[in-house]
Order: structure tokens, then sequence, then C-alpha cells
């Protein structure tokens, strides 16, 4: 291997926690001191970068690591980094502490803090660690895959007991403003209806008609899987209830969906993207952010990245529909 141009980086975890980021960690640490590289981790986000809470990471602290949820570098939101004065502070504060490149793990939110390291000579890599799977450049984000197989469970158990008291149940998934969580469930609960904020019209009395409907064709339940970024679901399932006369409730799943021991695919898929964020800092290159497409692992200019939108897919909305609204055939 060619003589490394960095010494030494750093990791942190920054925004909200996603299952798998321990595996991208891990994968960090022990790919970087493979590299020859020393490792630093960063505690607390750029909060805890800011208040210098760094240390020296060897293999050992992050052994048994990979199947814990949240992450060992702990997280933390930082509104000192959304300043000027911010950024230059955790910009000199890596260049006291020698680290030559960093690798950010978290959302749009913490590549935002990413980049303007960047632009500050700050070699920077970022992994996307977010269950809302709302990053553009990337088919696949850390913590998506354990999150919705989690909200999954949840809502199947849920229909358990709706349909045992032949009820409506409204289902708040997370997801902040993406409809990702909302859809995935939609299609693999069997939703009767799906409500996320890229598509719904809020039109209500549709809603209301579709269920009336459902009862009408001899539906026990219906289950309405309701994105966050809509949310207010007591205050929609009373007046559900009220509309119809079907006893109607709503459960929050909250933050349990960012929890729990990640799947195997965010361990694994965690893991490469851990390793490459190392191997892209070993060959000089910065300011990146690594994704996946095609299946295959890749990397992307950070501001090429952050420019990027990212829609629900049209087809995967209009089967998701298909199948759902089946009692008016």
């Amino acid at each position: 291997m060619a003589e490394n141009k960095i010494k030494t980086i750093g990791v942190l975890t920054s925004g909200g926690d996603a299952p798998g980021m321990n595996a991208a960690i891990r994968a960090v640490v022990r790919r970087g001191l493979s590299s020859g590289l020393n490792v630093k981790g960063i505690y607390k986000g750029y909060s805890g970068l800011l208040n210098e809470e760094i240390r020296d990471m060897t293999a050992k602290d992050v052994s048994d690591t990979i199947e814990r949820g949240g992450t060992i570098l702990y997280t933390a939101r930082c509104a000192e980094m959304r300043t000027e004065e911010g950024q230059q502070q955790a910009a000199e504060i890596c260049r006291k502490h020698g680290i030559d490149g960093l690798v950010v793990i978290g959302g749009d939110g913490s590549f935002a803090g990413a980049q303007k390291l960047a632009n500050l000579g700050i070699n920077t890599i970022g992994l996307p660690g977010t269950i809302d799977l709302d990053i553009a450049c990337t088919e696949y984000t850390i913590g998506f895959d354990t999150a919705v197989n989690t909200a999954m469970e949840a809502i199947d158990k849920v229909r358990d007991t709706s349909t045992s008291h032949e009820r409506c149940s409204i289902i708040e998934v997370m997801g902040r403003n993406a409809g990702y969580l909302a859809v995935w469930c939609g299609i693999a609960n069997g939703a009767e209806d799906i409500l996320i904020p890229e598509k719904y019209d809020y039109d209500e009395q549709k809603l209301i008609d579709n269920i009336v409907e459902s009862r009408k064709k001899g539906k026990k339940h219906h289950i309405i899987v309701n994105a966050e970024g809509i949310g207010h679901s007591e205050a929609m399932a009373k007046r559900i209830e009220a509309a119809t006369g079907i006893e109607t409730r709503a459960t929050i799943l909250g933050h349990m969906q960012r929890g729990g021991s990640p799947t195997c695919k965010d361990r694994v898929y965690a893991s490469m993207m851990g390793a490459l964020a190392v191997d892209l800092l070993v060959a000089g290159k910065r300011s990146r952010v690594v994704g996946y497409r095609h299946g295959e692992f890749v990397d992307f200019d950070i501001n090429e990245a952050l420019a990027m939108q990212k829609n629900v897919d049209s087809y995967m909305w209009e089967v998701c529909n298909s199948l759902s609204h089946n009692y008016r055939k």
C-alpha cells in the first residue's frame, strides 16, 4: 500500500440515532487501525467535537458492539454547528487533535455540518445514518431496514387486537417529513390506507368513505398507516370515530423504531460503508458521501449529494394503493 497521506481519523455520530451505527463505527475503527491509522472517537456528535470530548479508539473499544442498537459514541443536536463561528471552531479543534480525516455518520443535517467542515479544509466523509431513508444520493440508509421491520412487527400486533375489537386503527410511524417507512409498512402490513406527506391530499372525507365501504364489504378492521410528517393521529382517530360510529384508536410507535438490535442487512451494509469511508480517506479523497446504488457501494461529492432531490417512487405508490383498496373491486 502506498504511504498514507493521513495519519489520524476521527469518527462521530450526529442527529437521530439509527440501528447499525455501531456497526459503522466498528468498521471505521478496525479498518482504520488495519490501514495503519490512529482513530479517535468523538462523543456526542458535533457538540462533543466542540467540547473536545475526543479519545483514542482501539479494536477492543468496539468489541461486542455490532449487535447493539443506538450509538456507543452517543449523539446530540448542535445549534452551534449552524453558525460560522461554530464551524470554524470545530475545524480548529480537528486540527488541534491532529485529525486529518473525519467520518460523520448521520442524516442530511449532519451532512450539512460535514459540508461546512469540508469547505474549511477538513477531509470529511459522510455515511448515511437515518431510519428515514430520505437521503437522495442513496437507495439505502443505515437503520432503515431495522426500523421498518420493527414497525412492521408492531403493526401486525395492532392488527390482531384491531380485528378482535372490529376497530379502525391509525398507526403512526416515524420518518419526519418523509413517507418511506409508511409506504413500506403499508405494503408489508397490507394496510387499507397509507398517509404520507408526499402524496396525502388531506381529504379526510375520502378516508372516511374508504372505512365505511370497507366495513360494508365485511372487513373486521381497518388499518391506516400514518406518517409522522402528517401526524395528529389521536385527533384524527376521534374525528373518524365521530363520523363513522366505528371505534377508532391511534397508536404512535415513536422512538421504539430507533432502538433494538440491527438486522443482518443493517450490520453488513453499515460495515461496508464504514470500511469504504476509511478507504476513501486513505486514497486521499475528501468531501464525499458514501451511498448504495444499483447493487454497489459508491461515493459522491458532498455538494452534489446534498443538492439531489428524492421522491417516493411513483410505481411503488401506485402498487401500494392498488393492493390496499381491493375492497372496492
